[in-house]
């Protein structure tokens, strides 16, 4: 069986969400192929899988046989066209570091020196002196060791027992509880190319082959290295460095080495090396590091990425540049440029305090915004609340200083499991997020699922288009068996904190007094079961016409509107979201739309009930003073939407 689709994973698959693929393909016992332009790899090759360089909006097709080829094809087709949803991965959610940078930041000229300083990529942003640090570990270099015939099978032991090695202590450091959830689907990703069969098995060949096992590691990580930096994809060409970063741990558990570690590093030094793996840099005393220097790596590096979810200055790509820096005392370094200044003298290193002086003031007037609770002139509190996917993505939505959540999505608790999940692993999903966030509200929304991304235990029919089929409200009534355990397990989480449950694809009163005779059944059999459970409000996602077209009627049934500005504008525009040829006419500024959200909201505001919003029109912040004067009380946007949307509604007040 085959499907084909356009891949909306942002910057397509490369390593982490490469890594979330194949752990999903994994989840099933099929044979699963991943197609681009005629050319198929094995979907459970991560390795295989980054090589084929697939890139959001490509047209790729998913080819699987075995029992479960059904299912296998439309999970991953789901999490293809809609990656917040489709994987189980722990950190799957998008995280702003991963922003694809600008062009002219990967397309950096080669490093020069200007008068007295030296020019690399700029991979961070911000400015940094202090004490100099260099990290330049021994270099393993290949033996190329003929073996005897007897010799083999030991080597070949050797070779498989180094795989584990390493393996394992990527699996203990994936354990730490210090470990940032950035950094942590960084280094699942390392693991999965250290446990690939691509990378495995070619080592193995060369060691089959009479080539000792250093070698073999060495050549086997330079032959995929090499594949990786032909690439034109700068995120794919940058993966060069993780796999030669695995080959460098492969080889020290061969000789039985412990790697050189940052452990020694000073407060506020500048790291400086030749080549740090993201491995190294993960488990290095981050807030220590005042600042990072490297001859390899871009601004597309998992060294970057690190760097800048840290908020550490980083300039990389110097080349042999960068031993000019192993002499020195003090080094200074402008990521904003890229410019870097070794021993910088008086001036130079006034200017940089006072540069990183206004980058302070700037970063803690930012901080400001973390907890401040905003208001309309009127005094009317303004929620800004985030949208989220899984329990991983709570503590994002904590540090940006979110005011609890408008939308949590539950399909990914269904499609992460073989099988539906129980209602006490429900529960105490809700219950989670319900503490995290007390007092502040969590809306709940309830299985949003359809035939475009089906899950297990659920047959979808065919149909020509799943977007106005059997999905949402409409299915979950159609299955109380699926239905009900959720309502149940909801109730049950309401006791722990603010959960408010809304339903999804409404389209009349009929659907809401069904669903509330179904919440009224469940509370009645936990009364009669013993177990604690509490009421929750009940309202409702608007995102079809017809729930704005009935929104009076449909205001007097629930406690509140949040305005799915996504779909509503899909459905509003009569334009498919993921077809490219009609994206023109997803507009949410277009006059129908902001027609059909002002009705909405009159008619939430008409009946006293709360209005918000959770698409991600919520968080932009030249909508927001339209979404204000509608009479929008909540706006439920990406964690990192977060701040700004807070001090955009402060500068309405305090302008008004």
């Amino acid at each position: 069986m085959e499907r084909s689709t356009i891949v909306r994973v942002h910057d397509g698959l490369h390593a982490r969400p490469a890594t979330r693929f194949v752990k999903l393909a994994k989840s099933f016992e099929a044979d699963i192929e991943l197609v681009k332009a005629e050319k198929s790899v094995s979907a459970k090759s991560s390795v295989k899988l980054m090589l084929l360089g697939v890139k959001e909006n490509e047209e790729v097709t998913v080819r699987a046989t075995g029992a479960d080829a059904i299912e296998a094809i439309e999970a991953l087709i789901g999490y293809l066209e809609n990656p917040l949803s489709g994987t189980g991965e722990e950190g799957a959610a998008p995280t702003p570091v991963e922003v694809a940078p600008r062009k002219e930041q990967v397309a950096a000229p080669a490093p020069v020196s200007i008068q007295g300083g030296i020019r690399g990529v700029a991979a961070s942003e911000g400015f940094a002196i202090g004490p100099a640090f260099g990290f330049f570990p021994q270099e393993i270099k290949q033996e190329n060791r003929m073996l005897g015939h007897d010799e083999i099978p030991a080597e070949a032991a050797r070779l498989r027992q180094a795989f584990a090695t390493v393996q394992e202590r990527m699996e203990r450091s994936l354990a730490a509880s210090n470990l940032a959830e950035s950094d942590r689907g960084i280094i699942a990703a390392l693991k999965d190319i250290a446990s690939d069969e691509e990378l495995t098995e070619a080592a193995a060949a060369l060691v089959a082959g009479g080539i000792d096992a250093v070698s073999a590691a060495i050549g086997a990580t330079s032959k995929i290295a090499d594949d990786f930096a032909a690439m034109d994809d700068p995120y794919l060409n940058a993966r060069a460095d993780d796999v030669n970063a695995v080959g460098r741990q492969i080889c020290l558990a061969l000789l039985g080495q412990d790697d050189a570690n940052l452990e020694a590093i000073p407060e506020g030094a500048i790291l400086i090396a030749e080549d740090i793996g993201a491995w190294d840099l993960a488990r290095a005393p981050l807030k220590r590091i005042a600042g990072v220097i490297c001859g390899h790596g871009g601004a597309t590096s998992h060294v970057a990425i690190i760097a800048r979810a840290h908020g550490i200055p980083a300039v990389l790509g110097l080349g042999h540049a960068v031993h000019e820096l192993e002499t020195a005392n003090t080094v200074a370094l402008d990521a904003n440029s890229g410019l870097i200044f070794a021993n910088p003298d008086e001036t130079t290193a006034r200017r940089f305090h006072d540069e990183i002086a206004k980058a302070e003031a700037v970063k803690q007037s930012l901080k400001a915004y973390k907890d401040v609770t905003p208001k309309r002139a009127d005094g009317t509190v303004i929620e800004i609340a985030a949208n989220l996917g899984s329990l991983e993505e709570i503590e994002a939505a904590q540090e940006a200083g979110a005011m609890g959540v408008g939308l949590f999505r539950t399909e990914l608790l269904f499609m992460r499991h073989i099988h539906l999940p129980s209602e006490d692993l429900q529960a105490e999903t809700y219950a989670t997020l319900a503490k995290a966030f007390a007092p502040y509200p969590v809306i709940v929304r309830t299985l949003d699922i359809g035939g475009d991304k089906p899950i297990s235990g659920i047959d979808f029919p065919v149909e020509e288009n799943p977007f106005l089929g059997w999905r949402g409200i409409r299915m979950c009534l159609d299955r109380p068996d699926v239905f009900k355990p959720q309502l149940r397990a909801l109730l049950r989480a309401a006791v722990h904190g603010n959960i408010k449950v809304m339903l999804p694809m409404v389209s009349g009163v009929d659907e809401v007094r069904a669903t509330r005779l179904l919440i009224d059944e469940c509370a009645a059999e936990l009364k009669a079961e013993g177990r604690d459970h509490a009421v929750f409000d009940l309202g409702i996602m608007v995102e079809t016409p017809a729930a704005v077209l009935v929104a009076p009627m449909l205001a007097s049934e629930v406690a509140f509107f949040s305005i799915g500005t996504n779909d509503l504008t899909q459905y509003i525009m009569a334009a498919d979201r993921l077809n490219p040829t009609v994206a023109k006419l997803n507009d949410v500024t277009h006059p129908a739309v902001m027609a059909a959200i002002a009705l909405t909201a009159k008619a939430a505001v008409e009946a006293g009930i709360m209005v918000g919003m959770c698409g991600e029109a919520a968080g932009r912040a030249d909508l927001i003073p339209a979404f204000l004067d509608m009479g929008l009380t909540e706006l439920s946007m990406s964690p990192s939407s977060i701040q700004r949307a807070k001090k955009c509604v402060l500068d309405l007040g305090a302008a008004a």
